[in-house]
Formats: C-alpha cells, sequence, structure tokens
C-alpha cells in the first residue's frame, strides 16, 4: 500500500468559517493543556527518565466534562492532538528533537480529521466533513477511484485562505521493466576542485 495526498482551495461560508476557527482554537487548547500536564509530570519525575517515557498522555475526552464547549467540535480532531503530542514527546526522548512547546494562535492554524464509517465524502465541487455542512471546494485534478481517503487535513494559512489536504491510501504494484541493454561507464576522478 502507498500513500498520496491532494490539496485543493477551500472556500467556506461565514458560519463554517467560524466552526472552522472554533476547531482550530479547541485543537491548540486541548494540546497545550495536555502538555501543560505532562510538563508538570516531566517536572516531578525527570530525573528518572524511564519512568517518565512509561506516563501516559491525558485523553481530551477527560476535558470535556470541564469545558463542555469541546464537545461542539470534531472529537477526531482533539484524538489527533493527542497523537501529535505522543509523536512530539517521542522525537523528543528519542533526541530527534527539543522539548515540545506550547502552540499560540500565531502557529499554523490547523486540525486533521480521519476517515471513520464514510464521514468523509467528496461530491460534485465539494467535500462533507464531520460536523460540517459540505464546504464548497476547487478540485483541480481528480482523485482515483482506486484511492481510498485515510484523512483530511484542514489549514488556514497566515493571508486567510483555507486548503484542505485528502490523505488517501492505493494500491501499489511497480511496473517491471524488461532490461534491453546494459550501457557500462568508466569512471576515474583525478581530485575535486
Amino acid at each position: 500500500m502507498a500513500n498520496k495526498a491532494y490539496k485543493f482551495r477551500i472556500y467556506p461560508t461565514k458560519e463554517q468559517e467560524d466552526f472552522l476557527v472554533k476547531t482550530f482554537g479547541c485543537v491548540r487548547f486541548v494540546y497545550n493543556k495536555m502538555l501543560a500536564e505532562r510538563k508538570e509530570t516531566y517536572e516531578k519525575l525527570k530525573d528518572n527518565m524511564t519512568l517518565l517515557k512509561k506516563q501516559k498522555i491525558p485523553t481530551p475526552a477527560k476535558y470535556k466534562k470541564e469545558f463542555e464547549w469541546l464537545k461542539e467540535v470534531d472529537s477526531l480532531a482533539l484524538a489527533n492532538a493527542q497523537l501529535n503530542l505522543q509523536t512530539a514527546f517521542s522525537n523528543f526522548f528519542s533526541g530527534k528533537t527539543k522539548y515540545p512547546k506550547f502552540k499560540n494562535r500565531k502557529s499554523r492554524q490547523s486540525y486533521t480529521t480521519n476517515m471513520v464509517n464514510g464521514n468523509i465524502k467528496i461530491l460534485d465541487a465539494h467535500i462533507k466533513l464531520p460536523k460540517l455542512t459540505p464546504l464548497r471546494m476547487k478540485q483541480h485534478r481528480e482523485i482515483p477511484s482506486h484511492h481510498v481517503i485515510k484523512s483530511c487535513t484542514i489549514s488556514r494559512s497566515s493571508t486567510g485562505k483555507y486548503h484542505i489536504s485528502i490523505l488517501t491510501e492505493y494500491e501499489h504494484k511497480p511496473k517491471k521493466k524488461e532490461i534491453k541493454q546494459v550501457v557500462g561507464l568508466d569512471f576515474a576522478m583525478d581530485g575535486l576542485f
């Protein structure tokens, strides 16, 4: 199996844009809440790295009782914030990156939702996403019918333009090429200048 992403421009209505901005904010809020809790644990256990690595990141569902407005947005977007934080900590513990930072409003505005039970559909010049009415989309190329949608990432640029990146999966069968001719090269290098 192989993956391929397709990026398109989307044109949300005012109500849809309000929902997208709210979702961006909720994803950022949950990410920062989980990071703050994890940071407290890190400060307590930083001398015991093996125990610290085993600590679980809290789930977004933990915050929904206290912050009711988190129920209004796509739960898969919040779950992906948790996965992003887990990846950031994995990279930190392996030495690939620095300690994860808090997100602010100036950072990239985006969220990812996953395909579950056909909740994402491409309709005639529109795309249907969870908890949203169909968004108008400028689909400048077709997604082949044998490609299966895995997830969608909605983002807003600093200029206020909205885009959607649709990640697809398909069965990749490399074509075998018949070797007709072989060329041999004799190469000598006296030095680099």
